[in-house]
């Protein structure tokens, strides 16, 4: 479990890399339903993911993969509005889909900041909760404290009546979209045609840095050293072996392998809530397709967040 924002951005150069989040729209929906800033720190968490003791009265939501969450053995829907005594206990009873959940709390974490971000960095170890992964007994401050007691009553939780649709965002998932990278051309005329037909599998060598594929091995025409050169998240790149890897949330600055592919930024948020075992197919777009998509994903985005704010208008002026 770690804190994660939007990501640390403006110094690739230096060999940081942005990281944040690995679904970055599950993360802005939460934080849109829980009434914050979308880029306020969430907690990311994966399965088996641990139980949250709330000291305090809090309202919060829950985005991204369903894990059957439960507030002392009631369960709790994602993407609403959840008002949660002091004293209860938010758990996780099992795995239903995805791969990936975070929890956003009304208000934000109180969180140490490095290079105007408050994502974790473990390799630098900074950011964060002390630039670490959270543990056992840690104690998490709220940045401001709320009063809830009229909302709850006497009860332990309380869902506030409406739920964000995040299935509209979600709407590809028999493909994941890419445009042609840098190197594209130097794949065989077999392997631009393997790379939009075949299945790729995702191995257990896979993590937030990087997934590595299982699949046709892709071919290049003829072998060259390539130049180091900067990678983004989504970059797909051919491994001497003619297998394929993408890069990840957590990926490095650059890479000397080609950089046959790019995954569109509007499904980073699909292939995130994938696992170890799952198959992935590829669909070639080009690059005014995903500026499309994504402008479109933007545009929802901002329907859902002023829906949700006209409901908390409505709900907390009543």
């Amino acid at each position: 479990m770690l804190f994660r924002i939007q990501g640390r951005y403006g110094f690739q150069h230096l060999g940081i890399n942005p990281g944040g989040v690995m679904d970055a729209l599950a993360a802005q929906l939460a934080n849109i339903v829980a009434g914050n800033k979308r880029d306020e720190a969430v907690i990311e968490m994966h399965f088996p993911a641990s139980t949250y003791l709330f000291e305090e009265d809090a309202l919060f939501a829950l985005g991204g993969a369903d894990f059957s969450a439960t507030i002392n053995d009631q369960p709790v829907p994602l993407y609403t509005p959840v008002v949660i005594r002091k004293y209860s206990a938010l758990q996780f009873k099992r795995k239903v889909e995805g791969a990936r959940c975070y929890l956003a709390v009304h208000g934000g974490f109180k969180l140490q900041q490095w290079l105007k971000s408050y994502s974790t960095h473990l390799k630098a170890n900074a950011g964060g909760m002390e630039g670490r992964s959270l543990q056992l007994n840690d104690q998490l401050h709220f940045n401001q404290q709320y009063d809830y007691s009229s909302l709850t009553g006497k009860n332990d939780v309380r869902l506030l009546p409406w739920q964000a649709d995040h299935e509209i965002f979600y709407t590809s998932k028999d493909h994941i979209r890419i445009c042609e990278g840098p190197e594209y051309n130097l794949l065989t005329s077999a392997s631009k045609v393997a790379i939009n037909e075949s299945f790729f599998f995702i191995t257990t060598q896979s993590d937030r840095m990087g997934y590595r594929l299982r699949g046709a091995a892709l071919r290049q025409q003829q072998q060259e050293e390539l130049v180091s050169s900067a990678v983004v998240n989504g970059t797909i790149q051919l491994l001497p072996n003619g297998q394929l890897i993408i890069l990840m949330a957590d990926h490095q600055t650059t890479g000397g392998y080609p950089r046959i592919a790019n995954v569109i930024s509007a499904d980073l948020p699909l292939l995130a809530q994938l696992t170890a075992n799952q198959s992935v197919q590829f669909q070639k777009v080009d690059h005014a397709v995903a500026e499309q998509i994504l402008v479109h994903q933007n545009l929802c985005l901002e329907k859902v967040q002023n829906a949700c704010t006209l409901r908390w208008s409505e709900f907390f002026h009543r």
